[in-house]
């Protein structure tokens, strides 16, 4: 088991250097000049040469690179020159000094995503940070939706093979699979939260936190929850009902299961006491490809429904062109897919021993 772990996370090491890579490539290139994207059509000679010395883009790509690389580094270099572009400003990075050499030094802390060129040179991790947690409360309420009615559906659908309730559950999973979340989106707000509000009592827009209408502060919105999470649940609610009813039919015909059902064992013991753990290793894995993807798929949900989230946050820093924002928050749910994908993996192992093998 240990070098099993050992394995997976050396690969999810280079798998976060590649995405890295690729994140400042794409974001730093491709668009243009970034000082002018910060200043707009009116700056002088003078406001972009400050600009690109400010934010290092005077330097050579690969200087910026590796700039960018020892700011997200959990240890790294710094110079004690406060007119050096690297030197270590102790406003900007949280950590301590681990050892000092001459101009040099060498720092401990949290990865440092820059800051906002937008927001008044606010930190890219204080804007994750109050958005990420609506974020992740949406993802694991429209997953938990998923996975409890998706095995549910998915073992009636098994036991009633080629029968109607299996029909009707095949053609419902097809259908949420198909329909594009930007779709469904548009339709629940639209049904529930207009033509049906006077029932429902939903809104069409909202966010986890609203402001009191008499000044007193802001309070949670629960109910402002229940349409998004479940619009962002139906695609991977539909996968969960077909992996585990195509799962569990493929466990069902083997022998020890036929044993178990010669000793006398009722249906509802045999799929608890010994199909279920083993109908279930493609499920877990498909749900954590489907978690950690929808830390990237809730952008349109979030910004239809206008949801304080992560994924509107990225929609308001791409129409604003602020890169910091978009690189930061496109790294860290890279970094959480890949953390959640070797969580998965571990247990996965630990579902089926032949896999550690």
């Amino acid at each position: 088991m240990g070098s099993y772990l050992i394995s997976k996370i050396g690969y999810a090491l280079l798998t976060l250097i590649g995405v890295v890579t690729v994140i400042f490539m794409l974001f730093t290139i491709l668009p243009g000049d970034p000082a002018q994207m910060m200043l707009g059509q009116n700056e002088t000679k003078e406001q972009l040469e400050n600009v690109k010395k400010k934010y290092g883009f005077d330097k050579p790509i690969s200087a910026q690179y590796l700039y960018y690389l020892n700011d997200l580094a959990p240890v790294s270099f710094h110079s004690t020159n406060p007119d050096d572009f690297s030197h270590y400003d102790k406003e900007k990075y949280t950590g301590f000094d681990l050892l000092e050499i001459g101009d040099k030094v060498i720092v401990f802390k949290f990865p440092y995503l820059r800051e906002s060129f937008q927001k008044n040179g606010k930190k890219v991790s204080e804007v994750i940070k109050e958005t990420l947690p609506n974020t992740a409360i949406l993802a694991v309420l429209a997953i938990s939706i998923a996975i409890i009615l998706g095995v549910l559906l998915g073992i009636i659908s098994a036991l009633t093979k080629d029968r109607w309730p299996d029909k009707i559950i095949q053609l419902l999973s097809t259908l949420g699979m198909s329909v594009p979340s930007f779709f469904s989106a548009i339709i629940f707000a639209w049904l529930f939260g207009y033509v049906l509000r006077e029932y429902t009592n939903l809104n069409m827009t909202g966010s986890l936190y609203e402001v009191d209408d008499f000044g007193e502060g802001s309070y949670i919105q629960w109910k402002n929850l229940l349409l998004p999470s479940v619009v962002l649940g139906i695609r991977p609610l539909a996968v969960v009902t077909q992996l585990m009813r195509n799962s569990l039919l493929e466990v069902m015909s083997h022998d020890y299961i036929r044993t178990a059902k010669a000793k006398g064992l009722s249906t509802f013991d045999v799929i608890r006491k010994h199909a279920l753990r083993n109908a279930l290793n493609p499920v877990v894995t498909a749900v954590s490809g489907w978690f950690a993807s929808m830390l990237a798929g809730a952008v349109f949900v979030e910004y239809i429904f206008g949801w304080n989230g992560l994924g509107k946050e990225i929609v308001n820093a791409l129409n604003t062109l602020d890169l910091p924002v978009i690189m930061g928050s496109v790294l860290v749910i890279a970094t959480m897919f890949i953390l959640i994908n070797i969580f998965v993996d571990i247990i996965y192992g630990w579902l089926d021993p032949r896999i550690r093998t």
